[in-house]
């Protein structure tokens, strides 16, 4: 749009998704797409907020920012429908007000934690895990958070809260950037950090 002044608006639904989201798109080469100008918000309601009222939120964005992502989790959102119907119906109350085909919804199943989880040692680092017996993973496996064969928890929030107690740290939004902003992001077979990753290649391609 004419009137736009930055190129994408992100509404999310708690600090720590806020700061995954800033690393991540701050690592724009990392994604596949140009640099942006961007800015997040955080909802007040959380997750039943961005599914309910995300519209509301960011119709004043409208003519300030040429696209708009809303980001929140499935098991907070206190609708059970699959991930791709409610990413339909945001996405269509979005649309109705006045963002037409300029956005995204991306619910993310279970939760946002569900991003942090790979196998790269920068996790176990930010974990602070780096160096100890045993690993990250084995205790993962031998707490019951982790089956063999799987490559990340099936409770990902409850395992990072463990794992940090364990080692006596904080649970902090700093944590989530600092996985975000060292992890490969060609590691993560999350669909809706597919679906990210893939919007924000289509809307934001490199320069040729």
């Amino acid at each position: 749009m004419a009137d736009a002044t930055r190129d994408l608006v992100v509404l999310t639904a708690d600090s720590n998704a806020e700061h995954g989201v800033r690393a991540v798109l701050r690592r724009h080469e990392a994604v596949g797409m140009r640099a942006i100008s961007f800015e997040v918000f955080v909802h007040p309601e959380r997750d039943p907020g961005c599914l309910r009222r995300s519209h509301d939120f960011l119709r004043p964005q409208v003519g300030r920012f040429e696209r708009a992502l809303v980001v929140f989790d499935h098991e907070g959102c206190g609708d059970t429908r699959i991930r791709t119907v409610l990413e339909s119906e945001v996405e269509t109350n979005l649309a109705s007000s006045g963002w037409a085909d300029r956005s995204r919804a991306i619910v993310v199943v279970p939760e946002f934690d569900a991003w942090v989880w790979s196998a790269s040692p920068h996790v176990d680092r930010a974990l602070g895990w780096a160096n100890r017996t045993p690993a990250l993973r084995p205790w993962l496996e031998a707490a019951g958070f982790l089956q063999t064969g799987q490559t990340k928890p099936a409770r990902p929030k409850e395992a990072m809260e463990r794992a940090l107690q364990e080692v006596r740290r904080p649970r902090s939004s700093a944590r989530y950037a600092e996985i975000a902003e060292k992890v490969t992001l060609s590691g993560c077979v999350d669909p809706a950090f597919d679906k990210l990753k893939q919007t924000l290649v289509a809307w934001f391609p490199q320069a040729q």
